[in-house]
């Protein structure tokens, strides 16, 4: 049965009658842009979440997608993967410069064409590229986050959109092929202190350059790693896009650890329209997509519950491996050839020196891609005696050139 079909009769009476209006009243509007948070803009009908996947054929799967974002996660139906390595972002060891807009939906920060912000290892396969820092909050505190936790709502959350850049040219295309995109998405919450990167976003002098639709401001010198949490784990499920056109091909990962900003923060923040200057006031605040159903979707984290005690301790460790023989031998010597190596992750706190072996220097994989599979180093390891298979712990967020 089709989407429109599934409508009730007074919505679907609702839905054409205000196409018909639309029609009639003033210009013809973007189809690709013609969507809103709300139904209602200044006594206009603007399509809002529940009519998306009715007005223009390409959004249909904001009607009748299966897995759809943003979704409520009940921590109880979290799976721990072991195999989950950190992730992994790279910023080339600049500073990140961009632009800060106000486009009458979100706050939203494009970065610079350069430095390139790359963020790997976690669920991701690929190698994606920062698009967006989307900024999404509301109009009371504790009820201004897509994603809930438990039925608990944030006040604001911060999305990081990338792209595939290993498969697609650019975020149009990703949007459309299969593993196409990854957001890592932050929770925040209003607290006495403030995150250090958000205070460079949301401080007086800054926000009050945004005020209206279409306002920009160039920003520079911002350190991103600066976002993060000292210390967390994530979740990660598969889902889409939480705006038009709702496209099925986004890996998100939900940090466990919230970031505060505050009250002041938050309420400038309130303080931006969606609208020109020319037209009256409306608040930016409310920009998030109704809860969507999980139904059958797998929730993964690297958060091992029989230890929620450990964390990390910064962004800082270099990664060592530890090598575990192919035979159930405790101690391998003179391999007749060169032997994968695997390593595992537990992905919570640092490396503990009880764990350590004698690492030779082609062991090290401080620069090397994160990832749980087999690893062969470019050359055949020195002989050395290796322990039994242990996991081995690294922090979560891993930081490279």
């Amino acid at each position: 049965m089709g989407a429109a079909a599934r409508l009730s009769a007074p919505r679907a009476l609702v839905l054409w009658a205000a196409l018909g209006a639309a029609a009639h009243i003033g210009p013809a509007p973007d189809p690709e842009d013609w969507w809103s948070y709300k139904d209602n803009l200044q006594g206009n009908f603007v399509p809002g979440p529940p009519f998306w996947g009715l007005v223009n054929a390409a959004w249909s799967l904001c009607a009748v997608g299966k897995r759809q974002s943003p979704v409520d996660v009940e921590l109880k139906r979290v799976l721990y993967d072991p195999f989950l390595p950190p992730l992994r972002l790279s910023t080339g060891g600049e500073k990140l410069r961009g632009t800060l807009y106000n486009t009458g939906r979100h706050v939203s920060f494009l970065p610079a064409p350069r430095p390139v912000v790359n963020v790997s290892g976690g669920p991701l396969l690929y190698s994606h590229r920062l698009s967006e820092l989307r900024l999404l909050f509301g109009a009371r505190d504790g009820a201004g986050s897509e994603h809930q936790i438990n039925h608990q709502g944030f006040s604001a959350e911060v999305q990081l959109i990338h792209f595939n850049q290993e498969l697609y040219g650019n975020l149009s295309a990703a949007t459309r092929g299969p593993n196409g995109l990854a957001i890592l998405s932050l929770f925040v919450n209003v607290a006495g202190s403030s995150n250090p990167f958000l205070s460079r976003l949301l401080n007086r002098d800054t926000i009050t350059r945004i005020s209206y639709k279409n306002d920009a401001y160039f920003l520079q010198d911002l350190s991103l790693e600066l976002l993060f949490p000292e210390s967390f784990g994530f979740i990660t499920y598969q889902g889409s896009l939480s705006t038009p056109p709702c496209s099925e091909t986004v890996t998100w990962i939900l940090i466990d650890r919230a970031l505060n900003i505050t009250s002041l923060q938050m309420h400038s923040l309130r303080l931006l329209s969606q609208n020109p200057p020319s037209q009256i006031f409306q608040s930016l605040s409310g920009n998030g997509r109704p809860l969507q159903p999980l139904a059958h979707r797998a929730l993964r984290g690297n958060r091992d519950p029989r230890h929620p005690e450990r964390r990390c301790r910064g962004p800082n460790y270099r990664l060592h491996g530890m090598m575990q023989s192919p035979t159930p031998s405790t101690s391998w010597s003179n391999p007749p050839m060169c032997l994968p190596l695997m390593f595992q992750y537990d992905a919570v706190q640092p490396l503990p020196c009880c764990f350590c072996v004698t690492q030779p220097p082609e062991l090290s994989l401080a620069l090397s891609p994160f990832v749980s599979k087999w690893h062969s180093p470019p050359s055949c390891p020195r002989p050395l005696q290796v322990r039994d298979l242990q996991f081995f712990t690294a922090c979560n967020l891993q930081l490279g050139v």
